[in-house]
């Protein structure tokens, strides 16, 4: 899928996702206490590494999260070595508002990224570091399905040199979870 196709389908999904916003009833912010999430997130420098994570709330307001996502996929490397990438979130929730939990927080990540095909080198190694603010949005009549949005400011250290950039993850990439 091309980078604009990505684009028009996160976009359209986003206007979607908005329209349920403005059409839903009064609900109440959601206590996430003691709950165990697990979904899909694609929040890494390396792009794209979609990833299996997992979200917990030891209470009300705090939230720790961490996401594995490895691509094996030796066509697109010179030396059959996959991309990788192994994170943990820490989120305190600050603000909340019906269907939604505002949050601020900070990550940090290992990430092994390789050259594609025809490229040089080798497979950098290294790590990134987050910190984020977002939301989590629950749809109404589906209380156990949270919806991520998130941005800020991260650094990604790799072998190969380092590369300061600003964040901003729409539902595909910031994360998708069910809880339990």
């Amino acid at each position: 899928m091309t980078c604009y196709k990505r684009k028009l389908l996160e976009l359209a999904i986003l206007a979607v996702f908005l329209l349920v916003l403005v059409l839903t009833g009064t609900i109440q912010a959601k206590d996430m206490t003691s709950r165990l999430g697990i979904g899909y997130s694609d929040s890494f420098s390396v792009k794209p590494l979609p990833s299996l994570a997992v979200k917990y709330y030891p209470s009300q307001d705090m939230a720790v999260s961490a996401a594995l996502g490895i691509d094996t996929n030796s066509t697109n490397s010179s030396n059959g070595a996959s991309n990788f990438g192994f994170g943990a979130k820490v989120n305190k929730t600050v603000f909340t508002e019906e269907n939604l939990n505002f949050y601020m927080g900070g990550g940090a990540a290992l990430v092994s990224v390789s050259p594609t095909t025809g490229a040089t080198g080798s497979t950098s190694s290294g790590f990134e570091l987050n910190g984020l603010f977002g939301c989590e949005f629950f749809v109404p009549g589906l209380d156990s399905l949270g919806i991520n949005f998130q941005a800020g400011i991260g650094i990604t250290s790799l072998s190969s040199g380092v590369r300061f950039r600003t964040i901003g993850e729409t539902p595909l990439s910031a994360g998708i979870y069910f809880y339990f």
